[in-house]
């Protein structure tokens, strides 16, 4: 079994900062990669950044220099520091770990923490 617990969201005025945490837990070897998706209501779930075992990073073009995500490999805890937050990024911020196993790779979500951006 694979646990992922978000934390962090809020609210937050345009402009304004936040972190977001995800802590992994349970039979978590052999990590591929750990990421973060949102989804606002009514679209659907986007990617929004992304970092694997290897260190390599991928972001959405529309929070690229604005957001970072790193990774505490002795907590197995991903992190998204959201700077210049727009209204728009209001959403539901999914965490995203993805396992290899057995040569398959398995995609494990978590329950979500809203972020709200107010204008």
């Amino acid at each position: 079994q694979v646990q992922l617990a978000e934390s962090g969201g809020g609210l937050v005025q345009a402009g304004g900062s936040l972190r977001l945490s995800c802590a992994a837990s349970g039979s978590i070897s052999s990590i591929a990669v750990m990421g973060w998706y949102r989804q606002a209501p009514g679209k659907q779930r986007e990617l929004v950044a992304t970092l694997t075992s290897g260190s390599s990073t991928d972001y959405a073009d529309s929070v690229k220099g604005r957001f970072t995500i790193s990774r505490d490999n002795a907590k197995n805890t991903v992190y998204l520091q959201m700077n210049s937050l727009k209204p728009e990024e209001t959403a539901v911020y999914y965490c995203h770990l993805d396992l290899l196993m057995r040569g398959l790779l398995h995609r494990y979500w978590g329950q979500g923490t809203q972020v709200t951006v107010s204008s």
